[in-house]
């Protein structure tokens, strides 16, 4: 017979990812940014008493709390960060790069407080499935400034970036990420590969970056009304 702890460790493992991804989601209206830590910050943290206490009631009815506390360390570093009063600025750059592309999406790269590099959806013209307006506006900063010059850097794009995406603003490190639309609302548009930036980013730790979400949202999604 498998003990109270084996089962109780079981289903906290089957609980603890699914509160790391419903925390993880990023926010679905304009001008709100991802906030995933305070989500996490208000709920308790009961793991202490579980353990000196381990009956299987006492388990299961916190299992929450203690998935909480054990998952904060990870999401800390996907911190979440206001709206600056730039942010809007260079959101409407990028949202212009998308009003350009093959499908409506745009990114610019800040440094500085200067864009330095720029892209836009070139998945059509360039017959490349990978040339996103983020990848384009990676390469474009690679190849114009060099890595160094994105270390650190800010990258804002109309819309949420999908899994390839985040994977090469994480390897760049990227200091901070600013979208418009979540890839919750991109997904009633077009395709998405449903997982949240802040999801990866959480689970890459060797790369911490500052994520905010939903600067002028409604603007990036009334693209596709087109």
């Amino acid at each position: 017979m498998r003990s109270v702890l084996s089962e109780f460790v079981d289903e906290f493992k089957r609980t603890r990812i699914a509160i790391e991804v419903n925390l993880a989601q990023p926010a679905s209206s304009g001008g709100k940014h991802v906030d995933e830590i305070a989500r996490a910050e208000t709920m308790s943290t009961q793991h202490t008493c579980l353990l000196r206490h381990p009956d299987r009631r006492r388990l299961l009815a916190a299992v929450g709390g203690v998935a909480i506390s054990f998952a904060r360390p990870s999401l800390r570093i996907a911190t979440a960060a206001p709206a600056s009063p730039d942010d809007e600025r260079f959101m409407r750059m990028a949202i212009d790069e998308a009003r350009h592309a093959d499908f409506p999406f745009g990114a610019v790269i800040v440094r500085d407080a200067e864009v330095i590099a720029r892209g836009a959806n070139m998945g059509r013209r360039l017959d490349d499935p990978t040339a996103h307006g983020e990848m384009q506006a990676i390469r474009h900063g690679l190849a114009e400034h060099g890595s160094a010059a994105l270390r650190g850097a800010t990258l804002y794009t109309s819309g949420e970036p999908c899994a390839m995406c985040m994977g090469a603003i994480i390897w760049c490190r990227f200091g901070r990420l600013v979208y418009a639309a979540s890839v919750d609302q991109l997904a009633t548009k077009i395709n998405q590969i449903m997982v949240p930036c802040a999801e990866i980013a959480a689970k890459s730790p060797f790369a911490p970056i500052s994520i905010t979400g939903g600067v002028l949202a409604d603007e990036a999604m009334s693209l596709f009304g087109k």
